[in-house]
């Protein structure tokens, strides 16, 4: 299982990002995938989930009505829309996946928005 996270950057307050996260090795469309993040000296965090058919999403509070979270089975990625950007979204972002209880991890990109 291979996760390759993409997309991440530096931006002011109130901008727009997108991340997108490239899959390989395993039976893409029959797994939940999630989009986590990890602040510095904070835990990592779930930001959004979603079902492998794409139909159903779930958000931290933090994140709702200003992320969006989709997949495109066809080409085995999700993507993580991020808009009205707050410095407190500074982290590293990776996507994830559980498959036969083991969590699978990408290395990681990095989002910075400046005040």
């Amino acid at each position: 299982v291979q996760l390759r996270e993409s997309g991440g950057g530096l931006v002011q307050r109130g901008g727009s990002l997108r991340l997108s996260c490239e899959t390989f090795g395993f039976t893409f469309i029959t797994y939940h995938m999630s989009w986590f993040r990890q602040a510095p000296g904070k835990e990592r965090e779930l930001v959004a989930t979603i079902n492998s058919r794409g139909s159903s999403t779930n958000y931290a509070d933090s994140v709702k009505g200003r992320f969006t979270i989709t997949r495109d089975n066809a080409q085995s990625t999700i993507s993580l829309q991020m808009n009205s950007l707050k410095p407190e979204d500074t982290a590293v972002y990776y996507c994830s996946v559980r498959r036969q209880g083991v969590d699978y991890w990408g290395q990681g990109t990095q989002v910075t928005v400046s005040s």
